[in-house]
Protein backbone atom coordinates (compact mmCIF):
# COMPACT_ATOMS: atom_id res chain seq x y z
CA UNK A 1 0.00 0.00 0.00
CA UNK A 2 1.48 3.30 -1.09
CA UNK A 3 1.60 6.41 1.08
CA UNK A 4 -1.06 8.12 -1.04
CA UNK A 5 -3.41 5.16 -0.54
CA UNK A 6 -2.83 5.25 3.22
CA UNK A 7 -3.60 9.01 3.32
CA UNK A 8 -6.76 8.57 1.29
CA UNK A 9 -7.88 5.68 3.47
CA UNK A 10 -7.28 7.67 6.63
CA UNK A 11 -9.31 10.58 5.22
CA UNK A 12 -12.17 8.30 4.19
CA UNK A 13 -12.25 6.22 7.35
CA UNK A 14 -11.59 9.27 9.51
CA UNK A 15 -14.76 10.93 8.29
CA UNK A 16 -16.52 10.31 11.68
CA UNK A 17 -14.03 12.69 13.30
CA UNK A 18 -14.67 15.39 10.71
CA UNK A 19 -18.41 14.80 10.96
CA UNK A 20 -18.27 15.02 14.75
CA UNK A 21 -16.38 18.34 14.62
CA UNK A 22 -18.91 19.66 12.11
CA UNK A 23 -21.87 18.63 14.28
CA UNK A 24 -20.23 20.23 17.32
CA UNK A 25 -19.67 23.47 15.40
CA UNK A 26 -23.29 23.54 14.25
CA UNK A 27 -24.51 22.97 17.82
CA UNK A 28 -22.23 25.76 19.07
CA UNK A 29 -23.17 28.11 16.23
CA UNK A 30 -26.95 27.77 16.28
CA UNK A 31 -28.31 25.79 19.25
CA UNK A 32 -26.14 27.18 22.06
CA UNK A 33 -26.45 30.77 20.84
CA UNK A 34 -30.23 30.51 20.71
CA UNK A 35 -30.25 29.10 24.21
CA UNK A 36 -28.08 32.01 25.30
CA UNK A 37 -30.50 34.51 23.79
CA UNK A 38 -33.42 32.76 25.50
CA UNK A 39 -31.66 32.68 28.87
CA UNK A 40 -30.88 36.39 28.71
CA UNK A 41 -34.63 37.13 28.74
CA UNK A 42 -35.50 34.71 31.55
CA UNK A 43 -35.75 35.73 35.20
CA UNK A 44 -33.57 32.85 36.41
CA UNK A 45 -29.82 33.35 36.67
CA UNK A 46 -28.50 29.79 36.81
CA UNK A 47 -29.32 29.18 33.14
CA UNK A 48 -27.06 32.07 32.08
CA UNK A 49 -24.19 30.57 34.07
CA UNK A 50 -24.83 27.10 32.62
CA UNK A 51 -24.91 28.24 29.00
CA UNK A 52 -21.83 30.42 29.48
CA UNK A 53 -19.96 27.40 30.86
CA UNK A 54 -20.67 25.43 27.64
CA UNK A 55 -18.61 27.84 25.53
CA UNK A 56 -16.52 25.96 22.88
CA UNK A 57 -17.22 22.56 24.47
CA UNK A 58 -19.71 21.21 21.85
CA UNK A 59 -16.97 21.24 19.21
CA UNK A 60 -14.60 19.38 21.52
CA UNK A 61 -17.26 16.84 22.47
CA UNK A 62 -18.18 16.32 18.83
CA UNK A 63 -14.54 15.65 17.95
CA UNK A 64 -14.21 13.16 20.84
CA UNK A 65 -17.38 11.37 19.76
CA UNK A 66 -16.21 11.11 16.18
CA UNK A 67 -12.81 9.84 17.32
CA UNK A 68 -14.51 7.20 19.49
CA UNK A 69 -16.59 5.97 16.54
CA UNK A 70 -13.52 5.92 14.31
CA UNK A 71 -11.52 3.87 16.79
CA UNK A 72 -14.28 1.27 17.19
CA UNK A 73 -15.37 0.94 13.55
CA UNK A 74 -12.34 1.65 11.42
CA UNK A 75 -10.73 -1.14 9.42
CA UNK A 76 -7.43 0.67 9.38
CA UNK A 77 -5.20 -1.39 11.65
CA UNK A 78 -3.02 0.92 13.77
CA UNK A 79 -1.97 -1.76 16.23
CA UNK A 80 -2.63 -5.42 16.84
CA UNK A 81 -2.46 -5.04 20.62
CA UNK A 82 -5.98 -4.90 22.02
CA UNK A 83 -4.68 -3.60 25.35
CA UNK A 84 -3.31 -0.51 23.61
CA UNK A 85 -6.68 0.11 21.96
CA UNK A 86 -8.35 -0.20 25.36
CA UNK A 87 -5.84 2.22 26.84
CA UNK A 88 -6.54 4.78 24.11
CA UNK A 89 -10.24 4.34 24.82
CA UNK A 90 -9.63 5.18 28.48
CA UNK A 91 -7.67 8.23 27.38
CA UNK A 92 -10.69 9.45 25.41
CA UNK A 93 -12.91 8.90 28.45
CA UNK A 94 -10.40 10.83 30.57
CA UNK A 95 -10.55 13.72 28.11
CA UNK A 96 -14.33 13.59 28.27
CA UNK A 97 -14.29 13.68 32.08
CA UNK A 98 -11.80 16.55 32.01
CA UNK A 99 -13.99 18.60 29.70
CA UNK A 100 -17.06 17.98 31.86
CA UNK A 101 -15.04 18.99 34.93
CA UNK A 102 -14.07 22.22 33.20
CA UNK A 103 -17.72 22.94 32.41
CA UNK A 104 -18.70 22.30 36.03
CA UNK A 105 -15.91 24.58 37.27
CA UNK A 106 -17.15 27.38 35.01
CA UNK A 107 -20.72 26.73 36.12
CA UNK A 108 -19.77 26.85 39.81
CA UNK A 109 -17.89 30.11 39.29
CA UNK A 110 -20.88 31.59 37.50
CA UNK A 111 -23.23 30.54 40.30
CA UNK A 112 -20.92 32.15 42.88
CA UNK A 113 -20.91 35.39 40.90
CA UNK A 114 -24.69 35.41 40.55
CA UNK A 115 -25.20 34.66 44.25
CA UNK A 116 -22.80 37.47 45.15
CA UNK A 117 -24.67 39.94 42.93
CA UNK A 118 -27.99 39.08 44.58
CA UNK A 119 -26.62 39.35 48.11
CA UNK A 120 -24.23 42.29 47.82
CA UNK A 121 -26.12 44.35 45.26
CA UNK A 122 -24.50 44.23 41.79
CA UNK A 123 -20.98 43.79 43.13
CA UNK A 124 -18.54 41.12 41.93
CA UNK A 125 -18.07 37.95 43.98
CA UNK A 126 -15.02 37.51 46.09
CA UNK A 127 -12.07 35.69 44.58
CA UNK A 128 -11.62 33.25 47.45
CA UNK A 129 -15.11 31.70 47.16
CA UNK A 130 -14.87 31.44 43.38
CA UNK A 131 -11.44 29.81 43.58
CA UNK A 132 -12.42 27.34 46.30
CA UNK A 133 -15.47 26.16 44.37
CA UNK A 134 -13.38 25.57 41.24
CA UNK A 135 -10.57 23.84 43.16
CA UNK A 136 -12.95 21.38 44.86
CA UNK A 137 -14.59 20.40 41.57
CA UNK A 138 -11.19 20.19 39.85
CA UNK A 139 -9.80 17.83 42.53
CA UNK A 140 -12.87 15.58 42.30
CA UNK A 141 -12.61 15.46 38.50
CA UNK A 142 -8.87 14.70 38.74
CA UNK A 143 -9.58 11.69 40.98
CA UNK A 144 -12.14 10.38 38.47
CA UNK A 145 -9.62 10.72 35.65
CA UNK A 146 -6.96 8.81 37.60
CA UNK A 147 -9.42 6.04 38.43
CA UNK A 148 -10.45 5.77 34.79
CA UNK A 149 -6.79 5.35 33.81
CA UNK A 150 -6.47 2.48 36.35
CA UNK A 151 -4.13 4.52 38.54
CA UNK A 152 -4.49 3.61 42.21
CA UNK A 153 -5.21 6.80 44.10
CA UNK A 154 -4.91 5.25 47.58
CA UNK A 155 -1.14 5.85 47.86
CA UNK A 156 -1.71 9.35 46.48
CA UNK A 157 -4.30 10.12 49.16
CA UNK A 158 -2.00 8.72 51.85
CA UNK A 159 0.90 10.80 50.56
CA UNK A 160 -1.29 13.87 50.42
CA UNK A 161 -2.36 13.29 54.02
CA UNK A 162 1.20 13.02 55.29
CA UNK A 163 2.45 15.80 53.07
CA UNK A 164 -0.52 17.95 53.98
CA UNK A 165 0.49 17.87 57.64
CA UNK A 166 4.00 19.04 56.78
CA UNK A 167 2.65 21.74 54.48
CA UNK A 168 0.20 22.90 57.16
CA UNK A 169 3.05 23.33 59.64
CA UNK A 170 5.19 25.17 57.11
CA UNK A 171 2.40 27.44 55.90
CA UNK A 172 0.69 28.36 59.14
CA UNK A 173 0.41 32.05 58.26
CA UNK A 174 -0.90 31.34 54.77
CA UNK A 175 -3.49 28.85 55.99
CA UNK A 176 -4.45 31.20 58.82
CA UNK A 177 -5.14 33.95 56.29
CA UNK A 178 -7.06 31.48 54.12
CA UNK A 179 -9.43 30.39 56.89
CA UNK A 180 -9.73 33.98 58.10
CA UNK A 181 -10.82 34.97 54.59
CA UNK A 182 -13.43 32.19 54.60
CA UNK A 183 -14.67 33.42 57.98
CA UNK A 184 -14.94 36.99 56.64
CA UNK A 185 -16.99 35.83 53.66
CA UNK A 186 -19.30 33.52 55.60
CA UNK A 187 -19.99 36.07 58.33
CA UNK A 188 -20.97 38.66 55.67
CA UNK A 189 -19.98 41.43 58.04
CA UNK A 190 -17.46 42.76 55.51
CA UNK A 191 -18.50 42.55 51.87
CA UNK A 192 -17.12 43.88 48.57
CA UNK A 193 -17.68 47.64 48.20
CA UNK A 194 -18.45 48.16 51.88
CA UNK A 195 -16.79 51.26 53.32
CA UNK A 196 -14.84 50.20 56.40
CA UNK A 197 -12.55 51.82 58.94
CA UNK A 198 -9.96 49.67 60.74
CA UNK A 199 -8.75 50.36 64.25
CA UNK A 200 -5.22 50.79 62.82
CA UNK A 201 -6.46 53.81 60.83
CA UNK A 202 -6.87 52.40 57.32
CA UNK A 203 -10.23 53.02 55.69
CA UNK A 204 -11.83 52.76 52.27
CA UNK A 205 -13.96 50.54 50.06
CA UNK A 206 -13.41 46.77 50.21
CA UNK A 207 -12.33 45.80 46.69
CA UNK A 208 -11.92 42.04 47.09
CA UNK A 209 -11.27 39.27 49.61
CA UNK A 210 -8.62 36.88 48.32
CA UNK A 211 -7.13 33.73 49.79
CA UNK A 212 -4.36 35.62 51.60
CA UNK A 213 -5.38 39.25 51.94
CA UNK A 214 -8.16 41.78 51.55
CA UNK A 215 -7.68 44.79 49.29
CA UNK A 216 -9.15 48.13 50.35
CA UNK A 217 -9.42 51.07 47.93
CA UNK A 218 -8.96 54.36 49.76
CA UNK A 219 -11.15 57.40 49.21
CA UNK A 220 -10.65 59.84 47.54
CA UNK A 221 -7.11 58.85 46.48
CA UNK A 222 -8.09 55.48 45.01
CA UNK A 223 -4.94 53.74 46.31
CA UNK A 224 -4.99 50.08 47.29
CA UNK A 225 -4.29 49.02 50.87
CA UNK A 226 -3.42 45.32 51.29
CA UNK A 227 -4.57 43.93 54.65
CA UNK A 228 -3.87 40.29 55.66
CA UNK A 229 -7.10 38.41 56.29
CA UNK A 230 -6.02 37.33 59.78
CA UNK A 231 -5.38 40.93 60.77
CA UNK A 232 -8.75 42.06 59.39
CA UNK A 233 -10.60 39.23 61.13
CA UNK A 234 -8.93 40.02 64.46
CA UNK A 235 -9.25 43.81 64.45
CA UNK A 236 -12.06 46.19 65.33
CA UNK A 237 -13.78 47.23 62.10
CA UNK A 238 -16.37 49.96 61.69
CA UNK A 239 -18.52 49.22 58.65
CA UNK A 240 -20.25 52.37 57.36
CA UNK A 241 -22.38 50.32 54.93
CA UNK A 242 -24.07 47.93 57.39
CA UNK A 243 -26.82 47.61 58.38
CA UNK A 244 -27.65 50.34 55.84
CA UNK A 245 -25.68 52.67 53.57
CA UNK A 246 -27.44 55.83 54.73
CA UNK A 247 -25.91 57.51 57.78
CA UNK A 248 -26.03 60.65 59.88
CA UNK A 249 -23.54 63.48 59.40
CA UNK A 250 -22.65 65.66 62.40
CA UNK A 251 -21.46 69.25 61.95
CA UNK A 252 -20.36 71.01 65.19
CA UNK A 253 -21.20 74.73 65.51
CA UNK A 254 -20.66 77.33 68.25
CA UNK A 255 -22.72 80.52 68.78
CA UNK A 256 -22.26 83.50 71.07
CA UNK A 257 -23.69 83.43 74.60
CA UNK A 258 -25.91 86.40 73.82
CA UNK A 259 -27.66 84.52 70.98
CA UNK A 260 -31.35 83.60 71.07
CA UNK A 261 -31.13 79.82 71.08
CA UNK A 262 -34.66 79.32 69.71
CA UNK A 263 -33.75 81.57 66.81
CA UNK A 264 -30.45 79.73 66.31
CA UNK A 265 -32.19 76.35 66.26
CA UNK A 266 -34.83 77.48 63.77
CA UNK A 267 -32.31 79.06 61.38
CA UNK A 268 -29.94 76.06 61.55
CA UNK A 269 -32.76 73.62 60.75
CA UNK A 270 -33.86 75.73 57.78
CA UNK A 271 -30.33 75.77 56.36
CA UNK A 272 -30.00 72.01 56.92
CA UNK A 273 -33.22 71.33 54.99
CA UNK A 274 -32.12 73.63 52.17
CA UNK A 275 -28.79 71.80 51.98
CA UNK A 276 -30.37 68.35 51.79
CA UNK A 277 -32.63 69.50 48.96
CA UNK A 278 -29.82 71.20 47.01
CA UNK A 279 -27.02 68.64 47.32
CA UNK A 280 -27.07 65.26 45.59
CA UNK A 281 -26.81 62.54 48.20
CA UNK A 282 -28.82 64.32 50.87
CA UNK A 283 -31.89 62.49 52.19
CA UNK A 284 -35.07 64.03 53.58
CA UNK A 285 -36.41 60.69 54.78
CA UNK A 286 -35.05 61.63 58.20
CA UNK A 287 -35.58 65.23 59.36
CA UNK A 288 -32.43 67.15 60.36
CA UNK A 289 -31.77 67.51 64.06
CA UNK A 290 -30.13 70.31 66.08
CA UNK A 291 -28.82 69.33 69.51
CA UNK A 292 -27.27 71.83 71.96
CA UNK A 293 -24.39 70.08 73.66
CA UNK A 294 -22.64 72.19 76.29
CA UNK A 295 -21.55 75.61 77.49
CA UNK A 296 -18.13 75.96 75.91
CA UNK A 297 -15.28 78.28 76.93
CA UNK A 298 -16.36 81.00 74.53
CA UNK A 299 -19.55 79.71 72.90
CA UNK A 300 -22.64 77.57 73.29
CA UNK A 301 -21.83 74.43 71.31
CA UNK A 302 -24.39 72.60 69.21
CA UNK A 303 -24.42 69.83 66.59
CA UNK A 304 -26.43 69.81 63.37
CA UNK A 305 -27.23 66.27 62.20
CA UNK A 306 -28.25 65.48 58.61
CA UNK A 307 -29.08 62.19 56.87
CA UNK A 308 -27.10 61.29 53.71
CA UNK A 309 -27.34 58.45 51.21
CA UNK A 310 -23.89 56.91 51.77
CA UNK A 311 -20.50 57.63 53.27
CA UNK A 312 -18.99 59.67 50.43
CA UNK A 313 -22.00 62.00 50.23
CA UNK A 314 -21.25 63.48 53.65
CA UNK A 315 -18.37 65.56 52.29
CA UNK A 316 -20.52 67.42 49.75
CA UNK A 317 -23.31 67.90 52.27
CA UNK A 318 -20.99 69.20 55.00
CA UNK A 319 -19.20 71.54 52.54
CA UNK A 320 -22.44 73.13 51.30
CA UNK A 321 -24.00 73.30 54.75
CA UNK A 322 -21.07 75.21 56.27
CA UNK A 323 -21.11 77.76 53.43
CA UNK A 324 -24.87 78.28 53.60
CA UNK A 325 -24.92 78.43 57.41
CA UNK A 326 -22.12 81.00 57.56
CA UNK A 327 -23.92 83.27 55.10
CA UNK A 328 -27.30 82.83 56.85
CA UNK A 329 -25.85 83.54 60.30
CA UNK A 330 -24.46 86.81 58.96
CA UNK A 331 -27.88 87.78 57.64
CA UNK A 332 -29.59 86.88 60.91
CA UNK A 333 -26.98 88.56 63.10
CA UNK A 334 -25.94 85.30 64.79
CA UNK A 335 -22.32 85.51 65.92
CA UNK A 336 -19.89 82.61 65.75
CA UNK A 337 -17.38 83.82 68.39
CA UNK A 338 -13.62 83.53 68.40
CA UNK A 339 -11.99 81.81 71.37
CA UNK A 340 -12.02 84.29 74.29
CA UNK A 341 -9.98 84.24 77.52
CA UNK A 342 -10.90 86.53 80.46
CA UNK A 343 -8.19 87.23 83.05
CA UNK A 344 -9.33 87.92 86.62
CA UNK A 345 -6.43 89.64 88.47
CA UNK A 346 -6.21 90.85 92.11
CA UNK A 347 -6.56 94.61 92.69
CA UNK A 348 -2.97 95.02 93.88
CA UNK A 349 -1.52 93.70 90.67
CA UNK A 350 -0.50 96.31 88.12
CA UNK A 351 -0.03 95.60 84.45
CA UNK A 352 2.91 97.51 83.04
CA UNK A 353 3.30 97.79 79.31
CA UNK A 354 6.80 97.56 77.90
CA UNK A 355 7.80 99.16 74.63
CA UNK A 356 9.68 96.44 72.70
CA UNK A 357 11.40 99.02 70.46
CA UNK A 358 15.07 99.41 71.53
CA UNK A 359 16.22 102.98 72.28
CA UNK A 360 19.64 104.48 71.61
CA UNK A 361 22.01 103.90 74.48
CA UNK A 362 20.04 100.99 75.91
CA UNK A 363 21.54 97.56 76.49
CA UNK A 364 22.29 95.78 73.28
CA UNK A 365 22.88 99.03 71.35
CA UNK A 366 26.29 99.95 72.69
CA UNK A 367 29.24 100.60 70.48
CA UNK A 368 32.18 98.27 69.92
CA UNK A 369 33.91 99.54 73.03
CA UNK A 370 30.93 99.01 75.28
CA UNK A 371 30.14 102.78 75.61
CA UNK A 372 27.17 104.58 74.05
Amino acid sequence: MTILEIILRVLVEGSPVVLGLLVGWLVERFFVRRLQAWASHSEATWDDALIASLRHTPIFWGGLGGLWIWMNQTTLVLTDDQSQLDWWGRVLIALWIGSITLVLMRFAGGLVQEASRRQAGSFPGTTIVDSLAKIIIGIFGGFLILQNLDIDITPLITALGIGGLAVALALQDTLGNLFAGIQIILSRQVRPYDYVHLESGEEGYVADVKSRNTTIRTFPDGNLVIVPNSRLAGSVVKNFTLPQKALWVDVPVGVHYSSDLEHVERVTLEVANETLEAVEGGLNTQAPVVVFQRFGDSSIDLIARMFVREFVDQFRVRHTFIKKLHARYREEGIVIPFPIRTLDLPDDVRIVSVDPTPRPGSAGNEGPGGSP
